[in-house]
C-alpha cells in the first residue's frame, strides 16, 4: 500500500459525522440512507456505493467529531481498509481535515496505521490465504501547510507498523519452528542490517555468565537455551542507555507443576515479551531514533524430563540470591531475575523497562484489554503511561505496598518464586523488582494482552504485537 498526498482516485471515501448535513459528491444516495436511517454516520459506519452504476463512494462514519481519538481513526480507517479489499478495490482517495485539538501530524499517523493494519494475516499454514491485499494506492488530500509533517506521519506509522508485523509473526509461530536458536537468529536476521549489534550467548556461554536460575528452567528441554543482547546506538555522544527486556520462554508446560491441556496450546505466545523488544528495536533503529537501547532476552522451553527443574528446587541466581522453587509454572521471572540483573551491573542501563506474559492472575484482573504494571520509580512510570496512551495501548499500574513483598520472603532460601494464588502479578512484578538493583524500572505484564482468541478492531485474532508503539514513543520522547 502505498500513500500519496495528491486528490484521487475514482473511489473516494467520504468522512461523515453524526452531524453532517450536506456531502459535495454522493449527496442522494446519503440524503436516502439518513432519512431510511441506513446510515447515520456513526462512528466505525461505512456504506460502499461501487456497482457499476453507483458513485464510486465509500461513505465512513465517524460519529461525534469532537470525541474523535486517535485510537477511534485507527479503527475507523483500519475498518475502512478492509472494506476496500472486501471490494478489491486498487486505490482510493480520501480528504483528510483537521480534527478539533487533534495533532494532525498524529492525526495522520494513526489513519495510516488503521489502513496497513487492515493487511495483517498470519496464514502462513493455510492452503490459501485469508487475506489478499489488493490496494496499491491512496490518495491523501491534506492540508497544504501540513505536507512535510503529514509524510513524516505517514512514514512513522509505515516503521511501527513493520515492528508490530515483525513481533506478531514471531508470536504466532509454532513452537516446533520456534524455539530458543531460531528466537536468537530471528533477531540477528532483522536487526543486525539496521546497525543493531546482536551478541547471542549459547548454553556453554551463559554457564560462563553464571545464570544458574535461567539455566534451571532451561534443563527440561533438549533445545538448549539462548542468551542475546541486542545494542543499538542512537546517540553516541551520549553514555545513557534504556534496556528493553523481554521475557523468552518459546513454550511452556509448566514443568513438573505441568498445566492443563486446554491451557497449553497457546503456551507457544509465552516469548511474546521477547518479540514485543525485538519488534520495538526494529521500529526504534528504522525510525533512526537519537537513543540508546539496550534489548535483552533469556530464551529458553520449560519442558519435563529426568533433568528439569522440581517443586521443592533452591536456585541460587546471578545476583547472588537464592530462589525457593514452590511452583514450577512461575518459571518467566527465574528467568528474567538472571537477565534483570545482568541489565542492570554488566550492563549497566539507567532505566529498564521489562515485559512479560508473567501471570494468570493479570488476566483475572484486567483481561485481554490492560496491561498490568509494576514500578519503582513513578517519573518513568508516568513516561510509560503517557506513551501508551499515544500508542492507543492501556496500561494499569498496580500497587506495591510493602506488606505484598512479605508474601515472597523465603523460608530456606532468600525468595520463594510465588507469593500464592492471591495478589499473584503484583507479588511476580516485586519478585522481579529484587533484580533490578534499585534502577529505574517499570514492569509490564502482558499476558493478557499480548495474544487474544479474537479479533478486537485493528488487533486480529492471535498475536497482537502490543506495546511495540509503546517502547518507540516511550524511547522517542523520553
Amino acid at each position: 500500500m502505498k500513500f500519496l498526498l495528491e486528490k484521487g482516485d475514482n473511489v473516494e471515501i467520504i468522512l461523515v459525522s453524526n452531524n453532517t448535513k450536506e456531502l459535495s459528491k454522493g449527496s442522494m444516495i446519503y440524503n436516502y440512507l439518513k432519512e431510511k436511517e441506513l446510515f447515520k454516520g456513526k462512528l466505525n459506519e461505512i456504506y460502499a456505493d461501487l456497482s457499476p452504476n453507483g458513485e464510486n463512494i465509500i461513505l465512513l462514519g465517524l460519529g461525534d467529531e469532537s470525541k474523535l481519538t486517535l485510537d477511534s481513526l485507527r479503527n475507523a480507517f483500519y475498518k475502512v481498509g478492509k472494506e476496500i479489499m472486501k471490494y478489491k478495490v486498487e486505490s482510493a482517495g480520501v480528504t483528510i481535515p483537521k480534527f478539533g485539538d487533534l495533532c494532525y501530524k498524529s492525526t495522520m499517523t494513526a489513519i495510516t496505521e488503521g489502513l496497513l493494519q487492515s493487511e495483517y494475516s498470519y496464514d502462513k499454514y493455510l492452503s490459501e490465504g485469508k487475506i489478499k491485499p489488493c490496494v496499491k494506492e491512496i490518495y491523501f488530500d491534506v492540508l497544504e501547510d501540513k505536507k512535510e509533517k503529514v509524510l513524516e506521519g505517514i512514514k512513522e506509522a509505515e516503521i511501527l507498523v513493520e515492528g508490530i508485523f515483525l513481533t506478531r509473526d514471531l508470536v504466532n509461530e509454532r513452537p516446533m519452528h520456534m524455539y530458543p536458536e531460531i528466537l536468537a537468529n530471528a533477531a540477528k536476521d532483522n536487526l543486525e542490517e539496521l546497525g543493531i549489534k546482536v551478541d547471542i550467548y549459547d548454553k556453554a556461554g551463559i554457564e560462563k555468565l553464571g545464570m544458574k536460575a535461567f539455566l534451571a528452567v532451561s534443563e527440561g528441554s533438549s533445545k538448549e537455551p539462548r542468551f542475546f543482547v541486542m545494542t543499538y546506538t542512537g546517540d553516541p555522544d551520549s553514555d545513557e542507555k534504556i534496556a528493553l527486556v523481554g521475557k523468552g520462554l518459546t513454550y511452556d508446560s509448566g514443568g513438573y507443576a505441568i498445566k492443563p491441556g486446554a491451557s497449553m496450546d497457546t503456551m507457544f505466545t509465552d516469548m511474546a515479551g521477547s518479540a514485543t523488544v525485538i519488534g520495538a528495536l526494529k521500529a526504534i533503529a528504522k525510525g533512526k531514533l537519537k537513543k540508546n537501547v539496550v534489548g535483552v532476552v533469556a530464551a529458553c522451553e520449560n519442558l519435563i524430563s529426568g533433568a528439569a527443574y522440581k517443586n521443592g528446587d533452591i536456585l541460587k541466581s546471578l545476583s547472588g540470591k537464592t530462589i525457593e522453587v514452590l511452583n514450577t509454572d512461575a518459571e518467566g521471572r527465574i528467568t528474567l531475575a538472571d537477565a534483570l540483573w545482568y541489565t542492570a551491573k554488566e550492563i549497566k542501563a539507567d532505566k529498564i523497562i521489562d515485559l512479560a506474559t508473567l501471570t494468570g492472575a493479570c488476566v483475572v484482573a484486567l483481561g485481554g484489554l490492560t496491561s498490568g504494571a509494576i514500578t519503582n520509580d513513578d517519573k518513568l512510570m508516568s513516561e510509560v503511561r503517557e506513551a501508551a496512551e499515544l500508542s492507543g495501548e492501556y496500561v494499569w499500574q498496580l500497587p506495591s505496598y510493602p506488606e505484598y513483598r512479605e508474601l515472597i520472603k523465603g523460608d530456606f532460601g532468600d525468595l520463594k518464586n510465588t507469593g500464592g494464588r492471591g495478589a499473584g502479578t503484583i507479588t511476580a512484578g516485586l519478585f522481579l523488582e529484587e533484580f533490578v538493583d534499585e534502577v529505574p524500572w517499570v514492569h509490564l505484564d502482558i499476558a493478557g494482552t499480548a495474544y487474544d482468541t479474537k479479533a478486537r478492531g485493528y488487533l486480529p485474532k492471535g498475536a497482537t504485537g502490543i506495546h511495540v508503539k509503546t517502547l518507540y514513543y516511550l524511547v522517542k520522547n523520553m
